[in-house]
């Protein structure tokens, strides 16, 4: 997913950058108001970080100036105001989230995949995906088999969302490489093969029936046979 982050203190930028594309995000950063504005309503990105105190241009001005022009990309204020009024304001200035400095990059991250994905979902907040006694946590960014905790890596996490999403539906390695990886290009390496292989290992090793199947010639399935 592409993220634009505003933020002119470069320590915070530097941190979110790194947290991010760690993440697996494609980041672009601009370090002050104007130049945010021009990215904000020329590029098409997934969701948006906005320090609400910006040099040449404040945070709320743009989210209003943007939401102005029918733009509805999801917002993730960042400030460090932290008091109901600022929150208050920000949000009804078009924000759609609202995190205080100091924060936690875990919660940001998770804030940002719930903006993401109710942006794709046309605003439906879903928070727990089920297939069979296998579960994901969102939010808590948790999976858990038969009530079993399961270590997972952020890229792991996002492959395993997507295949719940689409369970019992053959998922190709296009549709991996595009909605996972954010290829839209077959980078002739085994990757899916190596995280699929891994994933089958954590969700379906010591278990009596798998659920993570490979269908020949097609691509993968996540299936509930009960």
């Amino acid at each position: 997913m592409r993220v634009l982050v505003i933020e002119d203190d470069q320590d915070v930028a530097d941190y979110l950058n790194k947290g991010l594309r760690e993440s697996d995000y494609v980041v672009d950063h601009a370090t002050d108001g104007k130049e945010g504005m021009t990215m904000a309503a020329s590029g098409d990105y997934d969701v948006m970080i906005i320090d609400r105190m910006l040099p040449g241009m404040d945070g709320l001005n743009i989210i209003k100036t943007i939401r102005a022009t029918g733009n509805q990309t999801p917002v993730l204020i960042l400030s460090a105001l932290g008091d109901v009024d600022a929150r208050v304001e920000g949000l009804r200035g078009g924000g759609d989230d609202y995190l205080t400095k100091p924060f936690s990059f875990t919660e940001l991250l998770a804030r940002l995949d719930v903006l993401a994905r109710r942006a794709r979902s046309g605003g439906e907040t879903e928070t727990v995906l089920k297939v069979a006694d296998l579960e994901m946590d969102l939010l808590a960014r948790t999976v858990k088999r038969n009530g079993m905790n399961i270590d997972v890596q952020p890229r792991e996490f996002r492959l395993l969302e997507y295949l719940m999403r689409h369970a019992d539906q053959v998922v190709t390695r296009t549709m991996l490489l595009e909605k996972v990886w954010d290829y839209h290009f077959d980078p002739q390496t085994n990757v899916i093969d190596v995280h699929i292989s891994r994933l089958r290992s954590k969700i379906d090793k010591g278990f009596e029936k798998p659920l993570l199947q490979t269908i020949r010639g097609a691509g993968y399935m996540l299936r509930d046979d009960t």
